[in-house]
């Protein structure tokens, strides 16, 4: 029997229609778009469509559009670029617990450096403490980093009410990661200064990601060199690779409200389930995305039921999977305060793409091995 894939928040697979753009274009506009020949221009024609359509969609203009290799590239570019650019005017960061390691690893290794780094607190809800980032903020603080929706419990952060507060302080730039809000919730990146995302989290390739970068926001690069489509990234567009993450991005937004109630529906079967069952304690909020449940099973380590899970065919993850593993989820801790609850979560992420046929089987394996 085939397994039953329940870890859409770690990678999604291709949708078929992306695929399609993908060979398409390789097949046909694979010249370097920076060429001055015809077959230059005609790749580059690709890349400059792909570039509208991603900003349309997105509301933003190209011009604040930086394709890259990721999500943690991005993170990377960002993080340091805004920190490199403006460390005249301070050297205080503020971030979270919530963070993924390419944005929490890209702060230590700032850090190292001279950084002064501050987390902000986690309320019972797993949003952020606004009054304590409040009072975290000084006049150097050049950097205010917050994930849009947290990848292990799916927590959605007040975006809007933290850029408010953010204004108040003209030197703080706000950078937001994305990657597991695309495809779940309604954006609006133009309440962020920077903000990163990669399709692969909602059924396009890996291998590329997207910087928002809000006009008049300067950023020291990363990579110098060539030309490219931005002097913020340089390195040879890669045509095929934009191509379908503008078609990923398409299907994600176009095909929104459908996916949505599909997942919510998943969402609910099973929370209806775990809430009869003593043993399990449902770590994800009420108003999480749907995509993302976080539960804990008493007595039963999160790493010892991955691995049971996956020996009947059932793919979960415990944390991010960029994280380390058999360590309790900062996530999980900083809600509960509960070292073995967060020692025993684990997360089940879920897509349209999961039939009822799968859930039940899983509902059925996990009932197995809890009784």
């Amino acid at each position: 029997m085939d397994n039953i894939y329940l870890d859409y928040s770690a990678d999604t697979p291709p949708d078929e229609r992306v695929l399609s753009v993908y060979l398409e274009t390789a097949r046909v506009n694979f010249a370097n778009p920076n060429s001055a020949h015809s077959m230059g221009h005609s790749a580059k024609g690709i890349v400059d469509a792909a570039l509208a359509e991603t900003a349309e969609l997105l509301d933003i203009s190209p011009e604040e559009i930086i394709f890259t290799s990721g999500a943690s590239e991005a993170n990377n570019l960002a993080i340091k670029g805004i920190a490199h650019s403006n460390r005249r005017r301070g050297k205080h960061i503020i971030s979270t617990f919530l963070e993924h390691s390419s944005v929490s690893g890209t702060l230590t290794f700032l850090q190292e450096q001279g950084w002064e780094i501050d987390l902000v607190n986690i309320l019972h809800d797993g949003k952020i403490d606004l009054t304590h980032l409040k009072n975290l903020l000084r006049d150097d603080t050049v950097l205010c980093a917050v994930c849009a929706v947290d990848s292990e419990l799916g927590t959605v952060q007040p975006i809007a009410e933290i850029a408010d507060i953010l204004k108040n302080y003209p030197n703080c730039r706000f950078h937001v990661d994305a990657t597991q809000a695309i495809g779940k919730t309604h954006n609006d990146l133009s309440c962020a200064d920077t903000a990163s995302f990669a399709p692969h989290k909602f059924y396009g390739l890996k291998g590329s990601g997207v910087l928002y970068k809000k006009k008049g926001i300067i950023i020291e690069p990363l990579i110098h060199g060539g030309a490219s489509t931005t002097i913020y990234r340089s390195g040879t567009p890669d045509a095929p690779a934009i191509a379908a993450l503008s078609a990923a991005l398409g299907y994600a937004v176009n095909e929104f409200d459908e996916r949505y109630e599909r997942v919510c529906n998943l969402n609910a079967r099973l929370r209806e389930h775990f809430a009869k069952n003593t043993n399990i304690r449902i770590n994800s909020p009420d108003d999480a995305v749907p995509h993302i449940l976080n539960i804990s099973v008493k007595g039963i380590k999160g790493e010892d039921m991955r691995r049971m899970l996956d020996e009947k065919g059932v793919c979960v993850s415990v944390k991010s999977a960029c994280s380390v593993a058999n360590t309790p989820s900062r996530a999980v801790m900083a809600i509960s305060h509960d070292r073995k609850n967060a020692l025993s979560s684990w997360r089940i992420s879920l897509s349209h793409l999961t039939t009822d046929d799968e859930l039940e089987r899983f509902i059925n394996i996990l009932d197995d091995i809890i009784g």
